[in-house]
């Protein structure tokens, strides 16, 4: 094993709001944060983005477009957290880029796409590329995610407590971490996307950040109790879902007219809260932590606390910056692939055994 590297990692999730990029010194005893750069997608090509997550017209030629032209955005993105942190291109040994995800179809001959071209990136930036971290695992009899279990038992991993790590991005996912040990993890459901979407659709703007509107609303136990019934929730793991799955077109057959939108609002963050909590039962945990976008959600943390039975906080307790966790995953599974370890958890995704995961793009 080498001793402490510069990886950068990069992260497009669910919710195509930004690209988060963190700079980061990993080594097999730790990984620390040097630096966090993140920015908004240009709408347009976060409009072009979102309309390849649903099957549509000419989509070979618009996913092309797309793929040069977010490989472009990235690089731009590694320049500006570089410029930020004072290093140079140089010192990093290599770039971790998950890219966007536009189709997830787990299942027998399965597969994941992400767009993002590793070699516009690796060109413009001069440094390699490590990218298509889903699909070996794929192939292995695996769900290809979630992928971020591993290195959150690397980063949050205590020999004294039971930890759930939990990601609210667009999707909920949790990994259970048994007094550092990594036992299990999987996507519970929709986290932000249905709530987004459906803010967007009602009140404008992309997202309601702290969660006020729906706090305002009431729960409508019918609704909820109809979403709650749907097959995906009541899987065994291993499983994974995205935005290909749960969309509006997801939500509108079991909605009437009467329903008011903030109601609606209420009772999606409640489906996100009970969801994550059923997922929990049978594990003891000690901690709930939470990354992703959603933990700015107070709303959406004060349903978490009442339906998990435990605390809602924050990674940053146990000290990561919930806004980095997801990036720095990658740079960490940059750093396993450059070193030839394991990037998978059999345990999560159902693999039938643990893999280097990743492809090499050079400039």
């Amino acid at each position: 094993m080498s001793s402490e590297s510069l990886f950068v990692g990069l992260m497009t999730g669910t919710s195509l709001d930004g690209v988060d990029a963190v700079l980061a010194s990993v080594s097999p005893a730790g990984t620390r944060m040097l630096a966090h750069y993140s920015t908004d997608l240009p709408s347009t090509l976060r409009a072009d983005l979102k309309r390849l997550c649903r099957p549509g017209d000419n989509e070979i030629d618009r996913a092309g477009a797309c793929h040069r032209g977010l490989g472009e955005h990235y690089a731009d993105v590694v320049a500006a957290l570089l410029d930020e942190a004072g290093v140079p291109a140089g010192a990093v040994t290599a770039i971790g880029c998950h890219g966007q995800t536009v189709r997830h179809r787990p299942g027998d001959a399965g597969f994941s796409l992400q767009l993002g071209c590793p070699d516009t990136l690796a060109v413009r930036t001069g440094l390699p590329v490590i990218s298509n971290f889903r699909n070996k695992d794929m192939v292995l009899g695996g769900q290809g995610a979630p992928l971020a279990p591993r290195f959150h038992e690397h980063a949050f991993g205590d020999p004294s407590e039971r930890r759930v790590i939990l990601n609210l991005g667009g999707i909920a996912n949790v990994s259970l971490l048994d007094k550092g040990n990594l036992i299990g993890g999987f996507d519970t459901g929709p986290a932000n996307t249905l709530l987004d979407q459906w803010h967007q659709r009602h009140r404008g703007g992309a997202y309601d950040p702290q969660g006020d509107w729906a706090a305002a609303g009431k729960v409508l136990p019918t609704l909820l109790e109809s979403l709650l019934g749907d097959p995906y929730f009541h899987r065994p793991p291993p499983k994974s879902t995205g935005r290909e799955y749960f969309h509006q077109d997801w939500l509108a057959p079991h909605l009437d007219a009467a329903m008011a939108p903030q109601d609606v609002q209420a009772t999606l963050a409640e489906l996100t809260a009970r969801t994550v909590a059923q997922a929990l039962n049978g594990f003891p945990a000690d901690r709930l932590l939470v990354c992703g976008g959603g933990v700015h959600n107070r709303d959406l943390l004060k349903r978490l606390t009442r339906a998990c039975g435990l605390p809602a906080g924050s990674t940053e307790e146990a000290g990561v910056a919930p806004e980095w966790v997801e990036a720095a995953a990658f740079a960490w599974l940059a750093w396993a692939f450059w070193e030839r370890v394991p990037g998978n958890a059999p345990q999560v995704t159902g693999a039938s055994r643990p893999a280097v995961l990743g492809h090499l793009s050079l400039p």
